[in-house]
């Protein structure tokens, strides 16, 4: 397990007692990224916001409306700091929204926000940062960055577990840690609102972003995929291979799913427990069903060296809670290949879901259902 007695770094990036180079902050117009803003701004660093403008859609959910654009502006104003705005929105059709609706295409469940973040906050933005001669980008990320005693960094949950991201920014690597803020992971949200309440900060009570910006809630993913794929009808069978329901769009279906497939009869609940896109059959089953051994995960990332295979949790949700899983090369000897062995029965994980690795509180790495 990991050893807890290491130092925990600044989470405002003052080690020495002073604050070190410009900061450019990622603000999306919520509470959290305005008020790590101004804590920045607060210590002393030369802070700049900048919010990216990614989806040129409909967007009513989450931090890619325009109205989200306007409240970084008018939040930035408040506190004294410049603001610009850059446009990545080829960037987030190439790099997040396009696999999504690839992903749904080949019955996978995607998590774009996870995409969003290694392809678009942690990389495009911080290599633009570096390009405009700012040491360190800072984001309103609930979750904390420690420095273990060999000079490696983590990311380790957020002191409010209820808000905690840790799990969207497991693909974090050594460089890209060692040039990022999280000011607000010490922090309740209570807290967080309240100090933006004091500073009159115009997003103190604005409601958090949910989590696919560009569904929206008024026409819904099915919507937004068929404007993009053909949706496939399909079957629905029990363990039997009998016939018990339909789908609209198989491509809508995820492992676990419980509505939304027509079955027949009452009785016990029942889940999606298999879906074969080739053939359009999506095979139903009872909770218990639902639970397997082992799962096979690809794509396998290590934030750092020194890690117990053995002694680790893995969460395989946002918020969910984490399980204590061995890691082991896959029987299929596929380099890219690699098998879960669980404590005790986990339910199944969705394909294209991200799994992250836990020592204690800190993420050690992360992998992708396959």
């Amino acid at each position: 397990m990991t050893d807890q007695s290491h130092a925990v770094s600044d989470p405002m990036g003052t080690p020495d007692g002073g604050p070190t180079g410009p900061v450019m902050v990622a603000m999306s117009g919520g509470v959290d990224s305005s008020v790590a803003a101004a804590l920045l701004r607060d210590v002393g660093h030369e802070v700049v916001g900048v919010t990216l403008r990614l989806w040129g859609g409909e967007s009513d959910s989450g931090c890619c409306a325009v109205s989200d654009v306007d409240d970084a502006r008018r939040a930035a104003d408040a506190l004294g700091i410049e603001h610009h705005v850059f446009n990545l929105g080829d960037d987030f059709e190439r790099d997040v929204v396009a696999p999504y609706v690839a992903a749904h295409a080949a019955g996978r469940t995607p998590n774009p926000c996870v995409e969003c973040n290694r392809h678009l906050k942690f990389n495009r933005l911080r290599h633009r940062a570096s390009a405009l001669g700012f040491d360190r980008i800072a984001t309103g990320h609930h979750a904390r960055i420690v420095q273990r005693r060999d000079g490696t960094r983590r990311i380790a949950r957020a002191v409010d577990s209820a808000k905690d991201q840790s799990y969207v920014l497991h693909m974090l690597d050594q460089s890209q840690l060692a040039g990022l803020l999280l000011p607000i992971g010490d922090l309740s949200k209570d807290e967080v609102r309240r100090r933006a309440a004091a500073i009159g900060l115009r997003t103190a009570d604005k409601p958090d972003s949910q989590d696919v910006c560009f569904i929206t809630r008024a026409h819904g993913r099915e919507d937004f995929l068929g404007r993009r794929i053909p949706l496939t009808p399909g079957r629905v069978v029990d363990g039997s291979g009998a016939d018990v329901g339909a789908v609209d769009a198989m491509e809508l279906v995820t492992i676990g799913q419980r509505r939304g497939m027509a079955l027949a009869g009452g009785g016990a609940p029942r889940y999606a427990v298999a879906v074969d896109l080739p053939t359009a059959t999506v095979t139903v089953g009872s909770a218990a069903d639902l639970l397997v051994d082992e799962t096979p995960v690809e794509s396998l990332v290590w934030t750092g060296d020194h890690v117990d295979p053995g002694g680790l949790a893995a969460q395989t949700s946002a918020h969910g809670t984490a399980e204590p899983v061995t890691v082991h090369a896959s029987l299929e000897r596929c380099p890219d290949r690699w098998q879960l062995r669980w404590a005790r029965p986990h339910r199944r994980v969705a394909p294209g879901q991200s799994v992250v690795f836990y020592e204690g509180d800190e993420v050690v790495g992360g992998a992708t259902a396959a």
